[in-house]
């Protein structure tokens, strides 16, 4: 059994089920098609890169920022399912730059292109640069490659998005749903589909992870107790990405059937797991400092020290949703997935004002070569009227 299954309480791959029924279907299209992933070296992008390859492709390349990361998916893939006669290749560019331009006028041209390069994390909204950043990747990174997509003859764009677009609280999440809103403005040109889904245990970055690497350096876990979450696998991400791709309609959006309270779980009860899967019993300490100073005694004995709180950080939503009361959901297409379909907007209506203000402010603000973050966070809020904006003073990295 997956070991990250067992510690999310779940005993088999969420799509099981989907992915048996289509997979006829999958093969097919994937061994006639050639692809390109872009950040297809952080979790999701290796993720999906796999459920590729392992179909036999007629070419996949791969682009990320992260030579290390790339030298690992290349490294896993040949250890893990060898070799294909079709064409696979990696390339270490930047999808915002220059190069990568240069590589896609003078590229073999994609049947399908994949996006799955993002600033995923809801602390990078803590100061105006990075927060700018996030904008360039998440939304304006976005439109260029669907553009330089779509000129190069593309059949299908497929973007990742995430479920705190849905009635967003934090920047992340109004980052994506912009982006989401740039999606169908292009969705006249070339067909998009997009997934929103939660988050991926023991993905590259996330608190999970980061419960490995505390280990590695004998250092204490700390996890908020009262935040709970859906949380899907490595391999679910990988093929819900595949399947948006492949059988998605022209503006549709999948997303998972994680409805109940089964489902949730807090990232102290993951911390626990994790440490009992491992052969150590969780030692709750009153603070940091204690739990610091606890590790060197703990250890030997088979108990680690963890310090639970109860979160008060800036953009934490109470709880998750994939989809909000105004969009139309198909939940009968799929055994374990739900199809937000939306409805093509007007050329010339609101949608596409809001858009293209929200672009000539992002602008104005570059070309000045000064912005502050409040500026930032109000344009959000003039743009998505359901941002509900969750302002604490105090961000994720004032933690431990």
């Amino acid at each position: 059994m997956d070991p990250i299954l067992e510690i999310i309480g779940r005993d088999r791959p969420l799509f099981e089920a989907d992915i048996e029924a289509r997979e006829e279907e999958l093969g097919q299209l994937v061994r006639g098609s050639r692809f390109l992933v872009i950040g297809g070296a952080g979790s999701i992008g290796q993720a999906v890169s796999r459920e590729i390859f392992r179909r036999k492709p007629r070419l996949l390349h791969v682009v990320d920022i992260s030579e290390n990361n790339l030298v690992e998916l290349v490294r896993d893939i040949r250890s893990s399912l060898g070799y294909i006669e079709g064409e696979f290749a990696t390339f270490a560019i930047d999808a915002g730059s220059a190069i990568f331009d240069a590589f896609m006028q003078s590229g073999p041209g994609y049947d399908y292109v994949l996006n799955l390069s993002a600033l995923k994390h809801v602390r990078s909204e803590k100061d105006p640069w990075t927060l700018m950043r996030m904008i360039d990747v998440n939304v304006f990174n976005t439109d260029k490659t669907m553009l330089q997509a779509k000129a190069r003859g593309a059949r299908k764009y497929f973007c990742v998005s995430t479920d705190k677009a849905a009635n967003p609280v934090n920047m992340m999440g109004a980052s994506k749903r912009v982006m989401e809103l740039f999606l169908m403005r292009r969705s006249f040109e070339m067909p998009v589909s997009t997934a929103r889904f939660a988050n991926v245990a023991f993905s590259d970055g996330s608190l999970p992870y980061g419960f490995s690497r505390r280990m590695e350096k004998e250092q204490p876990l700390a996890a908020p107790n009262d935040v709970r979450r859906y949380f899907v696998t490595p391999r679910d991400s990988g093929e819900l990405c595949l399947m948006s791709c492949l059988l998605g309609g022209n503006r549709e959006l999948f997303f998972p059937k994680l409805i109940g309270e089964k489902d949730l779980i807090t990232f102290s009860e993951i911390a626990t797991r994790f440490l009992r899967r491992l052969g150590y019993e969780a030692v709750e300490c009153a603070s940091e400092d204690e739990a610091r100073a606890r590790v060197a005694e703990l250890k030997p004995l088979k108990k680690w020290p963890v310090y639970f709180f109860p979160s008060d950080t800036t953009g934490e939503k109470d709880s998750e949703e994939f989809y909000t009361a105004g969009e139309t959901v198909d939940l009968d297409r799929f055994v374990s997935l739900g199809v937000i379909q939306n409805d093509a907007p007007l050329k010339d209506g609101p949608a596409q004002a809001v858009v293209e203000t929200f672009e000539s402010r992002i602008k104005a603000l570059r070309d000045r070569g000064s912005w502050s973050r409040a500026e930032l966070v109000d344009l959000f809020k003039t743009t998505l009227p359901e941002l509900r904006h969750l302002e604490t003073g105090k961000f994720l990295d004032g933690k431990m």
